[in-house]
């Protein structure tokens, strides 16, 4: 129930007898607007009689559609009316134990927006102790032995209305409301705050603050506390989904301090877990421009520093160890699982758009390259994965760097790239063979006529000799001789010329 609903639900009428009536509303600025009393429900409609005809008409599937609508109207209707009927009783055995309260003086009376009406005889002294907004008004007829009625017109749920009463007349609220559902907890806080119920109010906060919320009652939950303005137990209330502005503060450790567990995990199987699960996370982040929760790029690449040290530190032991030293074993699956977790980081920056760097980075590895080159290829193929990450991206179109940062990246790690690639496909169901050969070529088509033609000449040898082991790069080599011989954009003196020669990548 929204608060603009709940300001068209009270009128109430106190009448002394027939000559006098007295009418208030809540002085509430959520509830400003005072409703005429709802006439009694209209007549259900008359059920229409369908001739028995095998192909029905129009008029006759509307009618049987709205003899079934009024059908499920009543059914619910009846439902609401035992429930009620339940609360009623209810009240009766809670009066019955208060034997001292004496005869009811109040004629309470709620009325729903489709006529349904519900009377019960209530206590004014309990309506003025319990509630703020019927001590202020009843009040004002203090006479002894003058019955009152109050009518609570256009209600959105009877049954919550009457319900709200009960619980005026019961002494452990907060035993009540066990077992009930977020939904009615919040439509009855609705209706205690439109009353002023102030035991009401507290029971229903101690309750939403216990108890666990689905992700659709933690939306509900949130919504109708910022309309109702409630204080004082409010804010523990939300303190499960609200942070203090420290914590923002902490947020960028905080993610640092899992990212780091997740690369330094022993179990395997826990570790993947955890990466899908944070990647995901962190990709839900990225959508809100203002989520302060995000990660930092320095973290990120300090976290990418530590991986390639430990990277550079483990191929050399891998290099130099014999019988005497590690298992080489053990020694060569640390090298494919920090290569996994500078894969997996990679993965986030160019999600965060923040891997342009990482790119000129990685070109500068020269030595981990010159390192990665010494040890089997069986060993050592989850690095090159890093390259070909960089070359889809950049294919993609998702990192932008300066043209000698691209060809740099080729320069230091095309070769290990082309040596490792059969191991990458066959090793990986993971490795599209296809997207890897087209960000490679997208790549190299970025670079000058010049640098494409050094690039492309030297893959045309390799493939010839390695064919499959080699990614397939012919659609490049033929954008490249069309734009070499065809097109000839440039001035005819200063136009690229073929040069069969032993080529080497220039520095």
């Amino acid at each position: 129930m929204a608060s603009r609903e709940v300001s068209a639900m009270i009128k109430q009428g106190f009448i002394s007898d027939p000559a006098l009536s007295l009418s208030f509303s809540p002085s509430r600025t959520t509830l400003p607007r005072l409703c005429s009393p709802s006439s009694s429900p209209p007549p259900p409609p008359a059920e229409s009689t369908r001739p028995s005809q095998n192909n029905p008409t129009l008029f006759e599937m509307m009618s049987e559609e709205n003899l079934r609508g009024s059908k499920t109207m009543e059914e619910s209707r009846r439902r609401t009316q035992r429930r009620v009927a339940k609360f009623l009783s209810e009240l009766n055995s809670y009066s019955f134990k208060n034997g001292g309260l004496g005869p009811s003086d109040v004629r309470l009376t709620v009325v729903s927006t489709d006529g349904q009406r519900v009377s019960m005889d209530v206590h004014r002294r309990v309506l003025s102790e319990k509630s703020r907004f019927f001590a202020e008004n009843l009040s004002q007829r203090r006479e002894k032995g003058v019955s009152h009625t109050v009518e609570i017109s256009e209600c959105d749920d009877v049954e919550v209305y009457v319900e709200t009463v009960v619980l005026m007349y019961c002494d452990d609220l907060k035993k009540r409301l066990i077992g009930e559902n977020v939904t009615k907890v919040l439509a009855l806080l609705q209706v205690s705050a439109a009353i002023m119920f102030e035991a009401g109010i507290t029971s229903c906060l101690e309750y939403l603050e216990a108890v666990p919320w689905s992700e659709d009652e933690e939306e509900k939950v949130v919504s109708h506390l910022s309309q109702l303005e409630l204080h004082g137990s409010v804010p523990e209330v939300l303190q499960r989904v609200s942070s203090e502005p420290s914590t923002s503060a902490r947020s960028d450790g905080i993610l640092m301090s899992l990212l780091g567990g997740v690369l330094q995990a022993k179990d395997d199987k826990a570790r993947r877990e955890m990466k899908t699960l944070i990647s995901r996370l962190l990709r839900e982040d990225s959508l809100d421009d203002d989520n302060p929760f995000d990660i930092s790029k320095d973290t990120l690449y300090h976290l990418c520093n530590r991986c390639l040290s430990s990277l550079v530190l483990r191929l050399s032991e891998a290099i130099g160890t014999d019988d005497s030293k590690r298992d080489r074993g053990v020694l060569m699956a640390e090298i494919a699982r920090e290569a996994d977790n500078l894969q997996w980081i990679v993965d986030i920056l160019v999600k965060k758009r923040m891997a342009n760097d990482f790119v000129k980075l990685w070109a500068d590895q020269r030595e981990l390259a010159e390192l990665h080159s010494k040890i089997p290829t069986m060993y050592r193929h989850e690095i090159s994965r890093i390259t070909a990450q960089l070359c889809i991206a950049i294919g993609r179109g998702n990192i932008l760097v300066p043209r000698e940062s691209r060809f740099s990246l080729l320069s230091t790690w095309l070769d290990a790239l082309y040596e490792d690639f059969g191991w990458m496909r066959r090793a990986y169901k993971t490795v599209d063979k296809k997207l890897v050969e087209d960000g490679l070529s997208q790549t190299i088509l970025t670079l000058s006529l010049r640098q494409q033609q050094v690039i492309l000449l030297n893959w045309f040898d390799r493939f010839l000799n390695k064919g499959d082991d080699c990614p397939n790069i012919q659609r490049a080599f033929e954008v490249w001789w069309r734009r070499a011989f065809i097109r000839r954009y440039s001035d005819e003196e200063n136009g690229s010329q073929l040069q069969i020669t032993v080529c080497s990548y220039p520095t």
